[in-house]
């Protein structure tokens, strides 16, 4: 087994609120263990192109309560071959690195295990994601802060809806899960949630709608995850609705972005403080290509591909006080 000298941290794919707060504790934790520590640039294409810089505990004073990531992040096709995997392993070796901490999603976590398989190159991956989807971890980095900013902004938009007596769609972002639009929703007490695990149908959006309206409500809002199964997106959903229940004045408000930045929440900052805290260890303890993740409140070590390729189910129990509540 390797003796670990040196660590390098990088983030990689999208960005998320916390992955500063991560890179701040991975190097932190690196100086508590006298073992250096170097920042990787731009992901894997930083890495390829040998964009890596030095980090010291003073390197990473006042980024905790700071959004995105100060490393940057940039998609890598170099990456996805042999060529280019063999160019950041000569970088790698070249600054005299002895392993890495990968912050990102599945796609970086992808990237890990064939990085680690080929070069036996030790890895230790940090969940960062607002779509909270990956396996091995109740929470990943930016799901919380992106949940509150849902929140937030629904209740605002509410207001609007009420004064007008208006029906509004709220996209949120999820990709192919449905976790920010359940708990916001169920957060934020909308009508109707619409998530890609569970196909509510139209025609049972519909009679919701009409149920809601003839207990008296005269404004509502429907949560969409972007990736839900309805087979339309959005704005064909509020058409949809304006053609069959004329009653309704309709708007749609997309979300976007803005669920992806700004200042980390405190269980964000936290929840990075401690993971990043175990994959130096894990690393320095010669463990390699594990995730470490958050389950039952404690910190946990799952393998890398098991991550990867694990279901992360949505809470059953939520989606039956979802139905309830939309009574």
């Amino acid at each position: 087994m390797r003796k670990i000298k040196k660590i390098a941290v990088m983030t990689s794919g999208g960005d998320s609120p916390g992955m500063n707060a991560a890179i701040r504790s991975v190097v932190r934790t690196c100086a508590y263990y006298r073992t250096d520590c170097m920042g990787v640039y731009r992901g894997y294409q930083g890495l390829i192109e040998g964009d890596l810089i030095p980090l010291t505990a003073r390197s990473v004073n006042n980024i905790i309560q700071k959004g995105g990531t100060i490393l940057k992040s940039a998609r890598s096709k170099d990456f996805r071959t042999e060529g280019g995997r063999k160019k950041a392993y000569e970088s790698l070796k070249k600054n005299n690195v002895d392993a890495l901490v990968v912050i990102g999603g599945d796609g970086s976590f992808t990237g890990g295990v064939i990085f680690n398989k080929e070069f036996n190159f030790p890895i230790i991956g940090i969940p960062g994601t607002i779509d909270n989807d990956i396996s091995g971890t109740s929470h990943t980095l930016g799901y919380d802060t992106a949940l509150n900013t849902a929140v937030e902004a629904i209740d605002k938009i509410r207001d609007t809806a009420s004064s007008h007596n208006r029906l509004f769609f709220v996209e949120v972002m999820g990709r192919d899960a449905g976790f920010i639009a359940l708990n916001a929703g169920v957060g934020a007490g909308a009508e109707e949630i619409l998530i890609p695990e569970e196909d509510l149908g139209l025609e049972r959006m519909l009679e919701s709608l009409k149920k809601s309206r003839r207990s008296g409500k005269s404004s509502s809002i429907v949560v969409v995850s972007e990736g839900d199964k309805t087979g339309k997106n959005v704005f064909e959903l509020a058409d949809y609705v304006e053609k069959n229940l004329p009653e309704y004045e309709v708007r749609v408000s997309v979300l976007g972005h803005m669920q992806r930045g700004g200042s980390p929440t405190c269980f964000d900052r936290v929840l990075a403080s401690r993971l990043g805290v175990s994959a130096v260890e894990l690393l320095l303890d010669g463990k390699t290509n594990l995730m470490v993740g958050l389950k039952d409140n404690k910190v946990v070590a799952t393998d890398l591909e098991k991550a990867i390729k694990g279901q992360h189910n949505i809470d059953t129990e939520l989606l039956r006080v979802s139905d309830i509540m939309t009574t």
